[in-house]
């Protein structure tokens, strides 16, 4: 008997390689996609020079002149390439080192928030009875809270709080507060997932041959339950790194002597004139950018492993 052809013949629909994996075959269908390429390059630049910012400038992004003040961009070369602010400090040093606790931030917030809502979402899904309902509870109560009101108060009461000048120290307190308020859509997600998978054959196989619950949860129901979860990430990090900047353009997000990107925009808006725009339009362009691409990252991760637009 003749084999059957893996692909259609022209004009007919295409079939999925049997020999693939559900995540190889979305990286093989992402890679085609220029979008896609644009977005991941973006991101990896800007990944780069939020770890080693000293690869990009070798200036202190606090050592500020006054004397210096508002100097227009040099360009590229010049002392200073892309202009002083106010305060006579580099625009271009406090670009680059202002990406690491943008980014920090929203890394940080996200993976929290995936972490919670696995626990919580795999645990209501599998047990089902009072967690359940105890969970489904919760999150309907965090729901009806709004994040920004939610952030503006929280971080209001305790903006007088020191917690020292290091890097993690100044993102702290935004951190807990959007991890607090951040995690119930995954919770959802994950939850439905695992409803979906633990009256599978082979769960119930695992579970009629003595595997623990943690086993049966972790080892073979959360793994096939993690899927929709990815997708939301990147598209998660682009609203947290928006967020900041929202909260640190109010005055209570991450806040000086800190530099990140939102506060670049924050006093950056106040000199929007002829001569200093370039303090806005930088900082915004970089938001802007990153923003748009973990956006374009997360929409086409979630089609690729969409088995219905496939």
């Amino acid at each position: 008997m003749a084999r059957e052809a893996d692909a259609s013949g022209p004009g007919g629909p295409a079939r999925r390689d049997p020999s693939r994996s559900l995540w190889s075959e979305a990286f093989r269908t992402l890679r085609r996609r220029p979008s896609v390429v644009a977005a991941s390059v973006v991101v990896l630049f800007f990944a780069v020079v939020a770890l080693v910012p000293g690869l990009f400038t070798a200036k202190d992004p606090r050592r500020c002149d006054i004397g210096e003040s508002r100097l227009t961009p040099q360009g590229l070369g010049a002392e200073h390439p892309l202009g002083t602010n106010v305060r006579g400090c580099d625009v271009w040093a406090q670009v680059i080192h202002g990406a690491q606790p943008s980014l920090l931030l929203a890394f940080v917030v996200v993976g929290a928030s995936v972490l919670i809502g696995l626990v919580l979402g795999t645990l209501s899904g599998y047990y089902l009875g009072w967690v359940d309902a105890l969970t489904s509870r919760l999150v309907e109560v965090f729901l009806v809270i709004p994040l920004l009101l939610a952030a503006l108060l929280a971080l209001s009461l305790f903006r007088n709080v020191d917690l020292g000048t290091g890097q993690l120290a100044s993102i702290l307190q935004p951190a807990l507060v959007l991890t607090a308020f951040g995690w119930m859509g995954y919770t959802r997600y994950v939850r439905a997932s695992v409803l979906e998978a633990r009256n599978l054959d082979y769960v119930t196989a695992a579970t009629v041959l003595g595997a623990s619950d943690l086993r049966v949860m972790f080892r073979h129901v959360l793994p096939n339950a993690i899927g929709p979860v990815t997708a939301l990430v990147p598209t998660a990090i682009a609203g947290v790194i928006s967020t900041e900047a929202v909260l640190a353009f109010l005055g209570i997000g991450i806040s000086p002597p800190a530099v990140s990107w939102g506060i670049m925009i924050s006093e950056g808006s106040e000199w929007f004139t002829p001569g200093t725009r370039h303090l806005l339009v930088v900082p915004l362009s970089c938001l802007l950018a990153t923003v748009l691409s973990f956006v374009v990252l997360g929409d086409s991760l979630r089609d690729a492993l969409d088995p219905k637009l496939r």
